[in-house]
C-alpha cells in the first residue's frame, strides 16, 4: 500500500496486484484497497504455489513457509504481466531486513536475478539502501523521493501511513497460514502421510481436529462454523458422520482405503466431542458417502 502511494505521488501509473493462493486470500486486501479508493487486481497462483510449498527450491522457514520461492513466484508473475501489458518495471513493498529469510540482502538479489528482473525491480521503501534501478537511472522515478527503510521495526512505515493519509491498512503481521505454528504442524504431518496432497486436502485440515489412522485422515469439527464448512468441502469419496437427534460435531473421513475399523474410530471421536452424548443411553449416528446413507446406532 505504501509502495503504491510513493510511486503514485511521482505520477507513475501503478497497477497494484494481489496474488492469492490456498494459504492467503484476497478478501482483506480488497477491503483495504476499497477503503483507500484503489482498484486492486487479483491474480490466482494457487496451483503453482502449492507445488512450490511441496518442493521449495530455496528451503523453508521455521514451519512450512517457502518464503523465498513464494516471493520469487509472485515477482515472476508480475514480470509476465509487465512484459505482456507494456509496463516499464515492477515494484514491491519489500523492506530490507524485515523478514530474516526472504528479505535479507542476498535473498533480495537472488529473487531479482532468478526472476530475470535485474535493474527492473524497484523496492521504494528501501531503495536508498539498494543499488539504483533502471527506473531511477532513467528518471522515471526520483530516487531522492524514495526511502531507505530497513530492519524489522514498523515505526517508519506507520509514519508514512499518516503522511500518505492511508485510511485503512493491514496490521504489521503475517497473513499467511504457512507461518502459523498450528497450521504448519498440520500441513507437515499431512505431507508425511500424503506427499501428493491436493488443494482440497489443504482446505480440509483448516477445519477441525485432525487424527490419523494409518494413511486415513479423520477431521472432527470444533464448532458450528467448522461443521458448516466441512459440509461444503466434502468430496464424493469422503465419509461424513453426523449425530442425528443431538448436537455434536461433523466428522469427515478421507483416504484411499477406509476400513470399517476406521469408521468405528471416527464414530467414537464424533461421540467423544459431542458434549451431551455421555448423558444418553443411545445415540443415533448417520454415516454418508455419495448418495448412499446408512444409519448406525451406537450404544
Amino acid at each position: 500500500m505504501i509502495a503504491y502511494k510513493i510511486l503514485q505521488a511521482q505520477n507513475v501509473e501503478v497497477v497494484p496486484i494481489f496474488f492469492k493462493t490456498y494459504f492467503f486470500s484476497q478478501e482483506k486486501a480488497q477491503e483495504i484497497a476499497k477503503a483507500n479508493g484503489i482498484e486492486l487486481r487479483v491474480e490466482d497462483v494457487g496451483p503453482e504455489h502449492l507445488e512450490i510449498v511441496k518442493n521449495p527450491k530455496f528451503g523453508r522457514g521455521k514451519w512450512m513457509n517457502p518464503c523465498v520461492d513464494c516471493h520469487l513466484l509472485m515477482i515472476k508473475k508480475a514480470k509476465e504481466i509487465m512484459e505482456k501489458e507494456g509496463f516499464d518495471f515492477v515494484a514491491s513493498g519489500e523492506v530490507l531486513g524485515q523478514r530474516p529469510m526472504s528479505q535479507n540482502p542476498q535473498a533480495l538479489k537472488r529473487i531479482e536475478r532468478e526472476a530475470g528482473l535485474e535493474g527492473k525491480l524497484l523496492r521504494p521503501l528501501s531503495a536508498k539502501r539498494l543499488s539504483p534501478t533502471e527506473a531511477e537511472e532513467k528518471g522515471w522515478v526520483d530516487r531522492d523521493k524514495l526511502y531507505g527503510i530497513s530492519g524489522r521495526g514498523r515505526w517508519e512505515q506507520l509514519k508514512l501511513v499518516e503522511t500518505f493519509r492511508i485510511k485503512k491498512y493491514q496490521t504489521p503481521a503475517g497473513g499467511c497460514l504457512l507461518t502459523d505454528p498450528g497450521f504448519g504442524a498440520r500441513l507437515k504431518d499431512m505431507s508425511e502421510h500424503w506427499p501428493e496432497y491436493r488443494s482440497e486436502d489443504v482446505q480440509l485440515i483448516r477445519n477441525g481436529r485432525m487424527f490419523w489412522e494409518g494413511d486415513v485422515l479423520i477431521v472432527v469439527g470444533r464448532d458450528k462454523e467448522d461443521c458448516e464448512r466441512l459440509h461444503k468441502i466434502v468430496l464424493p469419496e469422503d465419509y461424513i458422520i453426523d449425530l442425528v437427534d443431538v448436537p455434536g460435531p461433523t466428522t469427515v473421513v478421507r483416504g484411499k482405503k477406509v476400513s470399517d475399523k476406521v469408521i468405528e474410530k471416527a464414530i467414537e471421536l464424533t461421540v467423544k466431542y459431542a458434549h451431551k452424548a455421555d448423558k444418553l443411553d443411545e445415540i443415533k449416528i448417520k454415516v454418508c458417502r455419495l448418495e448412499k446413507e446408512e444409519e448406525i446406532v451406537k450404544k
